[in-house]
C-alpha cells in the first residue's frame, strides 16, 4: 500500500508504505542481496557475475506509479492520495566493501553521468514533480543494507525542505535581483574561513548556519538549476569535489564516517526555476565528536530549532586539515 496523507497542521503530505517493514535489515555480507550473483550463488538483485554502476526499481518503494486510489478517503480537510511516484536504488559498485570515498574520481564522474540521466528521464515522467538524489551511509544513520548504494526518489510533491529553500530562493531574487544561493557563495569566497574545498566549479563549505557540526554544502560556482544542467567540466569537478570532500571525512575521526548526503535541484514540474533553483549537493553527518552523536531530539524533532555544539568556523577548520591530511 502506497498513501499519502496531507498533514494541514504542517501543510504538507506525509507517505505511507505499509510494505516496508518487511525490508531486508543488515544481513550477513554472504546474503547481502545488493551482492553480483555467483554462479550457484545466493541469488540476489543483479544477475550478474560483476558490475559497474547499477539502477532499479527499489523491491520495497515507497512510492510506485501504479498506486490505487487509498481506502481510506480522508476529509476536506485531512484529504489523502494516491502514492504515485518512483523509488529507485544506484549500486554504485560490486565491491561489497567499497565506500563513494574510496572510489576513484573516474568512478565517480561516471556515477555523475548516471545521477544526471537519472534526473532527466525520472522527470519526464508526468507523475513525478521532484526528483531527489540521496544517499544513507551507515549504521548511525539507519542504513538496512551495507553495500555501497544510494537511492533516487521520484516525488509526486515537492517535499518540504526543498520547497521551503525555493520559496526562500524566490522571494530573494524577488527583493534583490539576484540568486540567493550565489549571493551565500560569494559570501563565503569573501570570508574563506569556512571553505573546504574550492575547486574550478564547485566549492565544498561549512554553512554559516550549519545544523550539524560537519555539515558541508557544495555549490555549484555557475547558476545552473539541475545536475543535468552541468556541461562536461562541471561534471568532472564536481567529482573532483566530491573525491576531495569524502576521504577528508574519513580522515577526520579516523574512520569510515556516517553521513546523509541528497541534492537539491529545480522541480520537474514544467514552471522555470532560473535564477531561482540553484543546483547544490549537501551533507549530514550524525557525529559531533569521534565518541558522540549529534541527536534530534525536543529541540530539533519538537519544535523544529537546530542546536548545534560547535561554531562552523571551528568544524570548517577541523575539516579543511583532514582534506589537506587526506591528500597526500
Amino acid at each position: 500500500m502506497n498513501e499519502l496523507r496531507w498533514d494541514p497542521t504542517l501543510r504538507e503530505w506525509v507517505a505511507y508504505a505499509t510494505h516496508r517493514q518487511d525490508r531486508t535489515f543488515l544481513p550477513p555480507a554472504e546474503y547481502c542481496p545488493l551482492d553480483p550473483t555467483e554462479p550457484g550463488g545466493f541469488p540476489t538483485e543483479v544477475p550478474r557475475e560483476s558490475y559497474d554502476i547499477v539502477v532499479f526499481e527499489n523491491k520495497f518503494p515507497s512510492f510506485v506509479l501504479d498506486a490505487r486510489e487509498p481506502d481510506e478517503p480522508g476529509s476536506a480537510l485531512t484529504p489523502t492520495a494516491p502514492g504515485r511516484g518512483v523509488t529507485e536504488v544506484v549500486l554504485y559498485s560490486d565491491d561489497h566493501g567499497a565506500t563513494l570515498a574510496g572510489m576513484s574520481e573516474r568512478r565517480i564522474r561516471n556515477l555523475v553521468e548516471v545521477w544526471a540521466d537519472r534526473y532527466r528521464e525520472l522527470g519526464a515522467r508526468e507523475e513525478v514533480a521532484y526528483v531527489f538524489i540521496f544517499e544513507n551511509k551507515g549504521e548511525a544513520i539507519g542504513v538496512t543494507l551495507h553495500h555501497p548504494h544510494g537511492q533516487i526518489y521520484g516525488y509526486p510533491f515537492i517535499p518540504p525542505r526543498p520547497k521551503k529553500e525555493l520559496e526562500a530562493a524566490r522571494d530573494h531574487r524577488e527583493a534583490h535581483d539576484s540568486c540567493l544561493h550565489c549571493d551565500l557563495l560569494a559570501e563565503e569566497h569573501a570570508d574563506g574561513r569556512r571553505i573546504v574545498h574550492k575547486g574550478e566549479h564547485f566549492t565544498a563549505f561549512v554553512p554559516f548556519y550549519a545544523h550539524f557540526p560537519y555539515e558541508v554544502h557544495v555549490y555549484a560556482r555557475r547558476c545552473v538549476p539541475s545536475i543535468a544542467g552541468l556541461d562536461e567540466d562541471e561534471r568532472r569537478d564536481l567529482a573532483r569535489a566530491l573525491k576531495r570532500l569524502l576521504p577528508g571525512y574519513d580522515a577526520l575521526f579516523g574512520f569510515s564516517l556516517p553521513y546523509v548526503m541528497v541534492m537539491h535541484q529545480a522541480p520537474t514540474g514544467g514552471r522555470d526555476h532560473a535564477g531561482v533553483a540553484h543546483f547544490h549537493v549537501e551533507f549530514y553527518p550524525p557525529n559531533r565528536t569521534a565518541e558522540k552523536l549529534k541527536y534530534l531530539a525536543g529541540s530539533e524533532v519538537g519544535a523544529g530549532a537546530f542546536i548545534v555544539d560547535a561554531l562552523p568556523e571551528a568544524t570548517a577548520t577541523e575539516l579543511r586539515e583532514a582534506v589537506e591530511e587526506a591528500k597526500r
